[in-house]
């Protein structure tokens, strides 16, 4: 029988100076996850992740930008109906790491720890596995190297090209999406939804990320 029920509001409120038509759409969350011990609370909308204490309801811990570089590109969002797509994000076993999709069939690996700012992105499709595409911690507002757009799959080509998140969304391919995921709770296995299939992905974070693909499982060490 419920005995009682307590209620408590996880909350940030938004910038003034962000607030557009398209406020209420973006902020609108799509998935929250519980820490599998119980201290943290797990949510993602369209523009970010963010990361709560159960003690802590005013403000999050961490909040980190996925489609930040989105943000000029909303009415387009809106024309295209990518604006409404629901992204499910995870923790990994530990709480350590969470893990969240997002275009070109990539998905991204990030750090809980409020002091660790980047990001590892590695992409759910054959060809980059076979060309051997590596994703590595990066941080996350990288700087732009000569000659090379920053945070674009292109700028690092040949094997062993590293993967970045692309962020010129005149280069993203919206309807190529990872929505679905599902981190091991015991193991660094993560299992990744992309179209029509479901890859098995065995990642070792504390090394460099290599990767390789043998049938339907995908190692990445």
């Amino acid at each position: 029988m419920l005995t009682g029920i307590c209620h408590v509001v996880f909350e940030q409120e938004e910038d003034p100076q962000n607030r557009s038509f398209f406020s209420e759409i973006i902020s609108s969350i799509s998935d929250v996850r519980f820490s599998y011990d119980g201290r943290y609370i797990l949510s993602r909308d369209y523009l970010t992740v963010k990361i709560w204490d159960v003690a802590m309801e005013r403000t999050p811990v961490k909040v980190i930008p996925i489609h930040e570089h989105l943000r000029p590109r909303l009415c387009d969002t809106y024309e295209n109906d990518s604006i409404f797509d629901k992204f499910e994000v995870v923790f990994s076993g530990d709480a350590k790491n969470v893990m969240t999709g997002s275009y070109n069939n990539n998905f991204m690996i990030y750090p809980s720890d409020p002091d660790k700012e980047t990001e590892v992105v590695l992409q759910a499709d054959k060809s980059a596995f076979k060309a051997k595409k590596i994703g590595v911690p990066t941080p996350i507002n990288g700087s732009k190297k000569a000659g090379s757009r920053a945070g674009s799959p292109a700028a690092n080509t040949g094997p062993g090209g590293r993967m970045r998140k692309e962020t010129d969304a005149d280069q993203i391919d919206f309807n190529k999406k990872i929505l679905h995921m599902s981190w091991h709770p015991f193991e660094d296995s993560i299992a990744i939804a992309a179209t029509n299939n479901v890859s098995l992905i065995m990642i070792h974070l504390d090394t460099i990320l290599s990767v390789s693909f043998m049938a339907n499982r995908v190692c990445v060490k």
